[in-house]
């Protein structure tokens, strides 16, 4: 394959194939959901320190994973999320993979 993403013969449905891959690629969330074991305050502290969320921002996603069930708290590659959702276990959390609606 060339640099421009076409082989020899000039066929560039491959190359179009991964561009269009890598274009949905980011449609991927990780969802936390709730769980009776962690307390609000450590749920809040996790989405600020892992994430960097300011204060507000992680409070909010707490509370929506308190009084709905679960919450989107990062949205990517799924790669990214993958990694999400591993360290949310980490950390004690109930986390998820989804694609993005």
């Amino acid at each position: 394959m060339t640099a421009s993403g076409s082989d020899s013969r000039g066929n560039t449905a491959l190359a179009e194939q991964l561009g269009a891959e890598s274009l949905t690629d980011a449609g991927w969330v990780t969802v936390v959901w709730d769980d009776p074991v962690n307390l609000m305050s450590y749920v809040t502290h996790v989405f600020s320190s892992y994430f960097g969320y300011h204060r507000e921002k992680a409070e909010k996603l707490m509370l929506q994973v308190h009084n709905e069930g679960k919450s989107v708290v990062s949205q990517g590659t799924r790669e990214a999320m993958e990694r999400d959702v591993n360290a949310m276990h980490e950390f004690g959390l109930w986390a998820t993979l989804d694609r993005a609606e």
